[in-house]
């Protein structure tokens, strides 16, 4: 976990330090009014999809920071700005897809994701009155090519899901699995190769 330390003399604005990864206040208007369009948005793209999957995936493109060719996301979806979530061409997710995106979600190419998954980027300090100044910082989430995660599966802060891996039905993934391998559980752990 990123040690809390904040300069006070950093010249950058919430926005900018949100977008470096670093510690940043999260009610920052700026950063608020990037939250509200990212809920308008999703909120549009929820109800569209109950009438028309298909025509849905088209808000996606205005929302998301990349909508590969052929990828389809099942609503409900969930995002904290959307801009920074990337799904990669031919990935399938499913129903209930929470990605707290304040930096860089990447999901690679012909991914699976099943239902109620959470990519969670957001840190929080350890220490008490930090917590209460409202201090927040993010670490990036990759899924490499070929990911399959099973349903209700979280992957934390960080953390990077080689090509090729799966990851078991509700399992914690909290730190970084390597390619072609099948992990499980809380926090998962490799149990082989595939």
């Amino acid at each position: 976990m990123k040690p809390f330390a904040v300069d006070p003399d950093d010249p950058r604005s919430q926005l900018e330090r949100m977008l470096a990864g670093d510690w940043y206040i999260a009610d920052d208007p700026d950063i608020q009014r990037q939250f509200r369009r990212a809920l308008r948005e999703t909120a549009r793209f929820n109800d569209v999809y109950a009438q028309d999957p298909d025509a849905s995936q088209g808000i996606l493109g205005g929302l998301l920071g990349g909508l590969g060719e052929g990828a389809h996301v099942r609503a409900p979806l969930r995002v904290d700005y959307g801009s920074r979530l990337y799904i990669g061409a031919g990935t399938f997710v499913n129903f209930g897809l929470v990605a707290l995106d304040v930096v860089d979600v990447r999901i690679g190419e012909r991914c699976q994701l099943g239902p109620n998954i959470q990519l969670l980027t957001p840190i929080h300090p350890l220490e008490r009155e930090a917590r209460a100044q409202g201090w927040e910082a993010a670490e990036p989430i990759t899924l490499e090519d070929d990911v399959w995660l099973g349903g209700g599966v979280i992957v934390c802060p960080g953390v990077t899901v080689g090509a090729g891996s799966v990851i078991g039905a509700g399992s914690v993934v909290t730190s970084d699995v390597p390619p072609g391998v099948l992990a499980v559980g809380s926090p998962a752990r490799v149990v082989r190769e595939l």
